[in-house]
């Protein structure tokens, strides 16, 4: 998959990875399991203090004296085991119009010191921002076999994020209990209408992570990155209603596009990855 002579910006890539990694705006403390053996994610004081009022966490406390008084961050209710404790705070989130839009999609909930591979709990979709959740997604990077040029969708201009921006060939969500491999063949086929198996030189090249503040909360969010050869007999076609289009760019024309930032955050650095790692 040759890309000789790729270049961008340093300046670009260096403004690209600040944007990817850039501090809550208001302080959070860790939410903990209710027992404490794992961090899960991260709130705003104000919204955990409304969540204690309503009985769905409990204030995690100092055994230091002086900090008797003041949480050193917040765990979940005993009272329930932690999924029916995540579906509590999320079903809250969700009457008081807090969170993204509800998706009936189950995510799973890790250690945020990661290494784990089986989640200690699930979530729905809509919650994960708001309370500083890892969430994780699979990017596929498409490149037509005959030249090389690069497959990319134009969102949905009513997508909730990022709507009419460009993004990946496909890009998704890992949901509960999901292999990263049965993402990628999912997602490949409801964004892009393509079965991986109909691929050459479908491969992984690496992981980034990216941390930033949202709309609805703090995302942090681990990109699994692919790639392959797209047979030039196949075209893709989104399923799902959620692309707008696609176009196959040539490199060059690729490079200049990203650097108008007319591509998601995500995707930007994910096909910066594939062009400057040549």
């Amino acid at each position: 998959m040759s890309g000789a002579g790729l270049m961008l910006d340093a300046d670009w890539r260096a403004r690209l990875a600040v944007r990817a990694d850039v501090a809550p705006q208001v302080p959070r403390a860790p939410l903990r399991t209710a027992d404490g053996a794992h961090t899960i994610g991260s709130l705003e004081a104000a919204l955990a203090a409304r969540l204690v009022d309503a009985g769905l966490l409990v204030a995690d406390r100092s055994d230091d004296a002086d900090r008797a008084h003041h949480p050193d961050g917040w765990r979940l209710s005993a009272t329930r085991d932690a999924d029916a404790a995540l579906a509590a705070i999320a079903h809250w989130l969700h009457a008081n119009r807090l969170g993204g839009r509800w998706r009936d999609e189950l995510l799973g909930v890790f250690d945020m010191a990661g290494g784990g591979t089986t989640p200690i709990a699930v979530i729905e979709r809509a919650a994960v921002r708001p309370l500083g959740i890892v969430t994780h997604a699979v990017h596929l990077v498409g490149r037509r076999a005959s030249d090389g040029h690069v497959w990319v969708q134009q969102r949905a201009l009513d997508k909730a994020t990022d709507p009419g921006q460009w993004d990946t060939l496909m890009g998704g969500l890992v949901s509960a209990r999901e292999s990263i491999a049965l993402t990628l063949a999912r997602e490949t086929w409801e964004e892009a209408g393509l079965r991986v198996a109909e691929l050459t030189g479908v491969r992984a090249f690496g992981r980034i992570t990216v941390r930033r503040p949202v709309t609805d909360g703090y995302m942090v969010e681990h990109l699994e990155m692919f790639e392959a050869h797209v047979p030039d007999a196949l075209v893709p076609q989104n399923q799902d209603g959620e692309v707008e289009r696609f176009e196959c760019l040539p490199p060059a024309e690729l490079r200049a596009r990203l650097q108008t930032d007319s591509f998601t955050l995500e995707a930007a650095l994910i096909l910066a990855t594939v062009l400057g790692d040549r």
